[in-house]
């Protein structure tokens, strides 16, 4: 028994169900923000759902400020002009209102705008965490408007270095927002893509969270439901984007996945994050696309834990009905199979190969994967994923 040894954190306060938003005031006097900066991407900051939760703060007569530079992929030029903004209108927490890239840049505006370092010195690197100030981080009140990402109950947020192209986790324990209002009414209004690529990111939070390396039994647990729930509601959800009951489970499994991904993820992310700050791809929908790629490369290492995740599901025929289910479920989400489907135009010479596997293997969910993820099997992966071929 000594080497059951882990670390286990959970998340925060989340006040969940239909209708919750109409506590954002109430939130923010629990939060003690008087002056919030409200952070949201700019196709949101156009749409309804925004108008009507701003007049709620204006109809609670709260001063705040609106900030929507976010990139579906942020990057540093953003996070830059969000604490210009922050500062500017002497805020002191955010709002971070939409789905993950609205989330996590507001969460890094909140984190680093007190901040006399460079964001970078503050990568998930041992413990880099603590060269913060954290007296000096502005809380965090989240709104997600997607189930996918659960940046909301995250500690961490991503964001890509423009001059290298690589997409970096900034991680801090305060970066947790101090509430959570999750209510699935914002969800209902995304087309069927956006519902499709955050609820296959869902899953593969749950799904690479379960098959991790390491003694978490109570994050294998959470993500063995939410991967119960994704596969149960996601058609649903993309099939009725007004089915109330299966966008709030959906909304629950990308909280659970976010949760359960403390444990570690693995290289369905790793061959994603180059691909996305490359390509600027959308990040859940191309999850999906590595997805049955990476099930197959780990097999050897993953199958008796997926032949028990069956048995929860109430899947037959083992390893290979599950990979079928996730096909199956790709399919029916009209995800795309290979990345030509997914990146139009796609044309990958050896040096551009290179790069993406070279940025695969330094990513920091590589080390989270069953199996080792050298250059080979990253070139391997990527390959497979170009000509659709399932083979470990």
């Amino acid at each position: 028994m000594t080497n059951l040894v882990s670390k286990w954190n959970y998340p925060t306060t989340v006040r969940f169900g239909a209708g919750r938003i109409s506590e954002l005031p109430d939130a923010l006097a629990a939060t003690g923000i008087k002056r919030p900066l409200f952070v949201t991407d700019p196709g949101l900051a156009k749409l309804p759902v925004v108008a009507s939760t701003l007049k709620i703060l204006d109809d609670a007569k709260i001063p705040y400020g609106v900030f929507s530079d976010v990139k579906p992929n942020p990057v540093e030029s953003n996070l830059t002009a969000g604490i210009v903004v922050f500062k500017e209108g002497k805020h002191d927490g955010v709002i971070a209102f939409g789905g993950g890239s609205a989330l996590d840049l507001g969460k890094l505006i909140a984190f680093q705008a007190g901040q006399t370092r460079p964001v970078w010195d503050f990568e998930d690197i041992g413990d880099w965490w603590a060269r913060a100030d954290a007296d000096a981080i502005a809380p965090i009140i989240a709104v997600p408007t997607t189930a996918g990402t659960g940046s909301e109950v995250g500690r961490a947020g991503v964001v890509t270095h423009e001059a290298t192209h690589t997409k970096k986790v900034i991680f801090h324990p305060k970066m947790l927002p101090a509430i959570v209002i999750a209510d699935p009414e914002l969800t209902t209004g995304m087309p069927p893509f956006i519902t499709a690529g955050t609820g296959m990111d869902a899953l593969a939070h749950c799904l690479e969270a379960y098959c991790a390396p390491g003694y978490h039994p109570m994050a294998d647990g959470i993500a063995v439901e939410g991967i119960r729930l994704v596969f149960e509601n996601l058609p649903k959800a993309f099939a009725d984007g007004q089915d109330l009951t299966a966008r709030a489970h959906m909304m629950s499994a990308a909280a659970m996945g976010a949760t359960a991904f403390q444990k570690g993820l693995g290289a369905i992310h790793s061959m994603s994050h180059p691909i996305g700050a490359l390509y600027d791809t959308h990040h859940g929908m191309t999850n999906a696309v590595f997805m049955p790629y990476v099930l197959a490369f780990n097999r050897d290492a993953i199958e008796d834990r997926i032949v028990r995740l069956t048995g929860y599901l109430g899947m037959e025929g083992g390893f290979d009905g599950f990979a079928s289910a996730v096909l199956k479920l790709r399919e029916e989400l009209k995800v795309p199979h290979t990345l030509p489907e997914l990146i139009k135009g796609l044309d990958m010479d050896k040096a551009r190969k290179d790069l993406i596997a070279d940025m695969a293997v330094v990513d920091p969910t590589a080390g989270g994967n069953p199996v080792k993820l050298t250059k080979e099997a990253a070139l391997m992966l990527l390959d497979n994923a170009i000509e659709g071929t399932l083979q470990g």
